[in-house]
């Protein structure tokens, strides 16, 4: 079960704490190995091998006991309506969070998969992927019905003027390094090509009043949050992120990372089949889906997160993404009437 976010290896639980897990269950077994496999960015992730099986081990970083239970929950509830996730094995009380050394875990089954990329993708492997989100959104308005607490209104959109403050701040970082490098370079051509582009359109701010419909989503749907086992999709993982936000964004922003080339732009035949499936399982009308690609466009056109994490908190994990992300923001403005309508159509 490859994980999702950054790659990074980390010292897996000692023996003891994995014989105070392992006790907690009736059919795991002892361990045999454990094996880091990825530091995320709200968890750590370990392949355990027991005398009983194989399973994927996480150790959840935020420690929300509340709210870790609450992702179980409901995974399991949409399993049980046929959506491919992987609940986690509970304990013998019942329990899917183990708590020790004041450390949170959660044992999952192991499941055998590759994450495939929207370039992998056959036109009706796309138009059953955009069905599958629909059926996540669907499937999560069933199950989360009686909890309306966490609603609460869309996020105001980006303010260009703050935008600018961080464009020149990270300008005065980068000019201000002795040993400058290619990547340097792009990053200053890109902040600098950005700001043109926002003092272009800073008139077309999205209105909070016209966000798409608020729904739980999953939060954090990309290709390293979905396993596939041959062509058909295995499992969706990864559910930190759950909460509510307007559904048709989380559609929007998940294609905007599968059907990325490396040059920047979408493929968007296979947009327009994962969207149009989209539509068809989650009821988005053409209206929702373009507020929903009018809001992504502002936000991709307002955001800097790797650059902000290379230059101010010296953090280089996501500098390889930064190149066609950069690029697709440039892409999507120019080619912004065709991106709508591969949605919307």
């Amino acid at each position: 079960m490859p994980r999702s976010h950054v790659h990074s290896a980390e010292a897996a639980p000692d023996g003891e704490t994995l014989g105070a897990l392992l006790r907690r269950y009736d059919s795991a077994g002892e361990a045999v190995s454990c094996e880091p496999l990825t530091q995320g960015l709200l968890n750590r992730g370990y392949r355990l091998a027991t005398t009983r099986g194989r399973f994927f081990l996480k150790h959840h970083l935020d420690g929300d006991r509340t709210a870790i239970a609450r992702q179980h929950r409901v995974t399991q509830r949409l399993g049980a309506l046929g959506v491919p996730v992987a609940p986690p094995v509970p304990d013998a009380d019942g329990r899917t969070v183990a708590v020790i050394g004041g450390r949170c875990y959660a044992l999952h089954p192991w499941i055998d998969g590759q994450h495939r990329a929207g370039g992998e993708l056959t036109a009706p492997q796309c138009w059953r992927l955009g069905g599958l989100l629909g059926l996540v959104h669907t499937c999560l308005e069933r199950v989360m019905r009686a909890r309306t607490g966490d609603r609460r209104p869309p996020e105001a959109a980006a303010d260009p003027e703050d935008t600018f403050a961080v464009i020149d701040e990270l300008l005065t970082l980068i000019r201000g390094r002795r040993d400058r490098d290619s990547f340097d370079e792009l990053a200053e051509h890109r902040l600098v090509e950005r700001r043109t582009l926002l003092e272009r359109h800073a008139h077309r701010r999205p209105e909070a009043h016209a966000a798409p419909a608020a729904g739980w989503v999953h939060g954090d749907f990309h290709p390293l949050n979905l396993l596939y086992r041959n062509t058909e999709p295995a499992a969706i993982v990864d559910w930190d992120r759950l909460g509510v936000q307007p559904r048709a964004e989380e559609a929007v922003r998940a294609a905007a990372i599968f059907f990325v080339r490396p040059d920047g732009t979408l493929e968007l035949t296979k947009v327009r089949s994962y969207a149009r499936a989209y539509r068809c399982t989650a009821g988005a009308g053409a209206f929702e889906m373009a507020a929903a690609v009018h809001r992504v466009w502002w936000e991709r056109l307002n955001d800097f997160w790797m650059l902000r994490w290379r230059y101010q908190r010296g953090d280089r994990r996501a500098d390889p993404q930064f190149p066609a992300a950069a690029a697709l923001v440039v892409w999507w403005t120019r080619e912004y009437d065709a991106v709508r309508d591969a949605f919307c159509g």
